[in-house]
C-alpha cells in the first residue's frame, strides 16, 4: 500500500529488520531504496520515550546524539520517487525456510478475487520454519458458493506471483476476529491459533 511522501519536518528511514534492541543509530542500519525493512521516523512530533515503559523504549527508540529515531514496528520500502509503501506489521511477518513473507503484499493478491471480502496471512509453527496459511473471509453473498472452485482459483493466483508461490493452504473463516473500534484491524494472533488447530 502506497502511503505517499514524507511530510516536511519529518525524516523517515528504512532499516534492516531485527527483533533485537538497537541502542545507537548508525547509517549502516539503512537498507537500499526498494528493499523492505522497518520504518523509522525522526522529528519534532516523535516522543523520546514512553511513560514508565522502559522495555518498550528499548525496543522502539534508537538514540542519535540529542535526538531519537522511533521504530514504528511497521515494515515498508521507499520507491525511486521517494514514496513510502506499507507492507504490514513486523510482528506479523512469516519466516519460512526459504523466504520471508509480508502480509499486505501477499494479501493484496488474494483480495483481487471477486468473491473475497478480505484475507489474512498467518504463520503456523515457530520461525524460521513457519508454514504460511492464507485465511479467507468471503463476501457475505458468496458464503455458500462452491469453495472448492474458489480455492482452486485462489491457488492459481498464488502460483502466478513470486510473493505467494509458497502458499498452498487456504482456510475459510466466516468472520475474522477484529478490533470493534475499527473493523479493519484483524486480530491475526487469534486467527493463527484458529488456523493452527486446523492445519497438521
Amino acid at each position: 500500500i502506497c502511503v505517499g511522501r514524507v511530510l516536511p519536518g519529518l525524516k523517515v528511514r528504512i532499516i534492516r529488520i531485527s527483533d533485537d534492541t538497537i541502542p545507537q543509530w548508525s547509517d549502516g542500519l539503512i537498507v537500499p531504496d526498494g528493499e523492505i525493512g522497518e520504518i523509522t521516523v525522526k522529528g519534532d512530533l516523535v516522543t523520546h520515550r514512553y511513560f514508565e515503559r522502559k522495555r518498550d523504549d528499548l525496543l522502539s527508540k534508537i538514540e542519535e546524539s540529542t535526538s531519537v529515531w522511533h521504530r514504528m514496528g511497521d515494515l515498508g520500502w521507499i520507491d525511486t520517487e521517494k514514496r513510502l509503501w506499507f507492507c504490514g506489521r513486523k510482528s506479523h511477518r512469516i519466516i519460512t525456510l526459504t523466504q520471508t513473507l509480508f502480509t499486505v503484499p501477499c494479501e493484496a493478491i488474494f483480495n483481487c478475487h471477486p468473491h473475497v471480502f478480505r484475507s489474512a496471512l498467518v504463520g503456523i509453527g515457530p520461525q524460521p520454519k513457519q508454514k504460511p496459511v492464507i485465511c479467507i473471509e468471503l463476501e457475505k453473498t458468496r458464503q455458500k458458493k462452491n469453495k472448492q472452485k474458489i480455492t482452486q482459483e485462489l491457488l492459481e493466483l498464488a502460483k502466478d506471483s513470486v510473493l505467494t508461490q509458497e502458499i498452498d493452504t487456504i482456510l475459510y473463516h466466516k468472520a475474522f476476529p477484529v478490533d470493534i473500534r475499527h473493523n479493519s484491524k484483524i486480530f491475526r494472533e487469534k486467527l493463527a491459533v484458529w488456523a493452527g488447530a486446523r492445519v497438521r
